[in-house]
């Protein structure tokens, strides 16, 4: 499927022979046709101004990301937070070996004290000691569409965030900054859910086979078209879940003999499906273009392990917006890489389809590219388009490749009609398909709630992560303490929020992460930074040491478009 190492070495395209004096490596090559310039060492950009391409000509507008650096003090202050709460749960652990505090966690009966571990103790201390404390910020049940604003069942605990009971309340109209409702889809009125609902007395809400078997209704078909249109590309082919778009169809692409490099905040399903595929796995650091051209040319001379065969397959697997770090992929100089070491590339736009670009077709339309660069688009609907599943798109003989061979398409149950009619609906609104100017109304707002969201964080004191055009804000809280107490702090003034710690994020690196929505209005965006403020303040929050919050530059300019 690819062009060989061989070749490439023979045509000169990435390698030659020493002959200017040049120590040559083991193979008799000198690696120097590099497109971006080798690093002594990675490091975390300190500011935002560092964070700049590497190759500015393939950008007509600087591509800038905040990532601050962690204070010397914080970090400290954490590592001490996290000594301390693990030296208790050793005690704690002690006192439950004893029986002298109750233990809820599940564990070996001492007949079976013999026997291989089922639950392996050790590797469960983190969940015991430190995630039971603050477990009252996850599994909030929610009675109400996930909206701009949700209701909220109100719970209490009586053992320490053990097990939980009902009150019997209703906590009303919390502003919910924590879904991916980028779009404001997620609604129960309105042309998606009255298309959704006739779709559902036609065909009602279950397929109960496989799409290869009597699964495969004219309405999916339709709605793999559509996704074809709108992305650009041959063809498309959809998927009931998300995640399994990854993690089983990597595999099916990929496998013994194969190369993947991936970035090293890439999404738990591509982790999974990259090591289910059997391929050698090589990371990259996090949108380090050096960092990754250094791989793919090590790949490239050395091909694999022992053998130093050419690589069968190398396939570049990135994100197009993380949703961690709210940072936009280097997709120009990705591109760049990919053409000139004749790699694949798999681009997974969970995040930014819908959310990026000028038509809302991701980070590709985002940077004006051209679909057919990028070989495997994957995406999800469970954002943007307020549904559920997720598609690849790319040519025909791909796609025609994996109906014949990817778990997903073989074994699992087809899409739930009205889940498909809600994306078929909501597609053609953002594509402007419905008659009607709804989806570029939206698209523009939120562009516009991104850019006066970030701005106000950053005009504040917090430290924020990530591209000034990402809808996902995440602010940086770092103490263990911290985590639980500003969820908890926030739902008190009604604004429900997202905090993430240590294994989700690095250990020092715990975050509160907000995702803004088309249907948040200035008052509710208003609302909830007051009361951020207020909570920053309370937990002293306010760590950034930038003097003053650099102008966002806005993806509707012409100037975000990419030179010819």
């Amino acid at each position: 499927m690819t062009e060989s190492a061989t070749s490439k070495l023979l045509n000169g395209d990435i390698c030659h022979r020493t002959s200017n004096g040049k120590k040559a490596s083991k193979n008799g090559f000198v690696k120097d046709h590099s497109l971006f310039e080798q690093p002594q060492k990675y490091r975390r950009p300190r500011d935002k101004n560092q964070n700049v391409p590497h190759n500015s000509s393939l950008y007509k507008k600087p591509f800038v990301e905040s990532f601050e650096e962690t204070p010397l003090w914080v970090a400290v202050l954490t590592y001490m937070g996290y000594g301390i709460l693990t030296i208790f749960g050793y005690l704690r652990d002690f006192l439950r070996h004893w029986d002298i505090e109750k233990c809820h966690v599940a564990r070996e009966r001492d007949e079976q004290k013999d026997f291989v571990p089922l639950y392996q103790d050790f590797e469960n201390f983190y969940t015991r000691n430190l995630y039971m404390r603050i477990r009252d910020n996850w599994n909030r049940p929610i009675c109400s569409v996930p909206g701009a604003k949700v209701d909220l069942v109100e719970r209490v605990t009586h053992d320490y965030n053990w097990t939980f009971e009902h009150t019997g309340k209703v906590v009303k109209d919390v502003i919910n900054m924590g879904s991916y409702n980028y779009l404001g889809f997620a609604e129960n009125t309105g042309a998606c859910a009255d298309a959704a609902l006739e779709v559902t007395k036609m065909y009602g809400v279950g397929v109960v086979s496989t799409r290869c078997e009597m699964g495969n209704l004219d309405i999916h078909e339709e709605m793999e078209q559509l996704v074809a249109r709108f992305l650009g590309v041959e063809s498309a082919m959809a998927f009931g879940m998300g995640f399994a778009t990854n993690s089983m169809n990597i595999p099916a692409l990929m496998g013994k003999g194969c190369l993947i490099l991936s970035d090293e905040l890439n999404h738990t399903s591509l982790v999974l499906g990259a090591r289910l595929s059997g391929s050698t796995i090589r990371v990259f650091k996090h949108n380090n273009m050096q960092s990754l051209e250094k791989l793919l040319r090590d790949a490239i001379v050395h091909g694999q392990p022992r053998t130093h065969r050419p690589w069968k397959k190398i396939l570049i697997v990135v994100e197009g917006i993380y949703s961690m770090e709210g940072s936009i992929v280097r997709l120009p100089e990705v591109i760049a890489l990919k053409k000139r070491y004749k790699a694949y590339l798999y681009l997974d736009e969970a995040h930014s389809i819908g959310a990026l670009g000028p038509n809302g077709r991701g980070v590709v339309d985002y940077f004006g590219l051209d679909s057919k660069d990028v070989d495997i688009m994957m995406g999800t609907f469970t954002k943007s388009f307020g549904a559920a599943g997720g598609y690849i798109g790319g040519k025909k003989e791909l796609i025609d490749y994996l109906r014949r061979h990817s778990h997903s398409a073989m074994y699992a149950t087809s899409m739930s009609p009205p889940v498909a009619q809600q994306i078929i609906t909501s597609m053609k609104i953002i594509m402007g398909e419905d008659g009607t100017t709804l989806g570029a109304d939206r698209l523009r707002q939120l562009s516009q709630n991104t850019t006066f969201f970030r701005r106000r964080l950053h005009e504040m004191g917090f430290i924020i992560y990530g591209n000034d055009d990402s809808p996902v804000v995440p602010l940086m809280l770092y103490m263990p303490a911290k985590i639980g107490a500003f969820g908890r702090e926030m739902l008190k003034r009604n604004i429900g929020t997202v905090v993430v710690g240590f294994p989700a994020t690095p250990i020092i690196e715990s975050r509160a992460r907000f995702c803004v929505s088309a249907a948040h209005t200035r008052e509710m965006l208003d609302t909830a930074l007051e009361a951020i403020s207020e909570v920053g303040d309370l937990l002293q929050l306010k760590y950034s040491r930038r003097e003053q919050a650099l102008p966002s530059l806005g993806w509707m300019s012409e100037e975000s478009l990419l030179q010819d």
